[in-house]
């Protein structure tokens, strides 16, 4: 599981969460495969940090928002690179968890494809689901 301490506003919301706000999520990953590998592993644990943890690390200490938010451009122009815009929808917790599902689906491909000698990954693993914690009692989950 890793921790970041992310913000966002939902331009979309009734209430209180269309206002900036933060949380401290955290970001589950499930991955299978067929079988463990030589090393009884399913791949070596070391190799999500390389994977995900540079595209995490931009989430962290950023706002998340709707690039049709009126306020979008005030923040970005403000805050630069720590506004992450996001297309045309709210970033809710299930719309992260998506995108962080897609982002380590491409870079798990990648790693099979170009693999390290050391820490090899096999065509068989895949990324099995994605849970975003969002507080201590909710989260959202994201699969295929």
């Amino acid at each position: 599981m890793i921790e970041v301490e992310n913000g966002h506003l939902l331009s979309k919301h009734p209430d209180k969460c269309r206002f900036p706000h933060g949380h401290t999520r955290k970001v589950e990953l499930v991955f299978e495969a067929n079988s463990l590998d030589d090393r009884e592993m399913v791949f070596d644990f070391k190799l999500i940090g390389r994977m995900i943890g540079d595209f995490l690390e931009t989430y962290d200490h950023a706002l998340c928002m709707n690039t049709e938010d009126p306020k979008f451009d005030f923040f970005k122009e403000a805050y630069g690179e720590r506004i992450i815009g996001f297309e045309s929808e709210d970033p809710t917790t299930e719309v992260m968890a998506r995108t962080i599902y897609q982002h380590t689906k491409a870079s798990l491909h990648q790693f099979v494809n170009d693999a390290d000698p050391d820490y090899p990954v096999r065509a068989d693993v895949r990324i099995s689901k994605i849970r975003v914690w969002e507080t201590t009692s909710s989260w959202a989950e994201y699969a295929e």
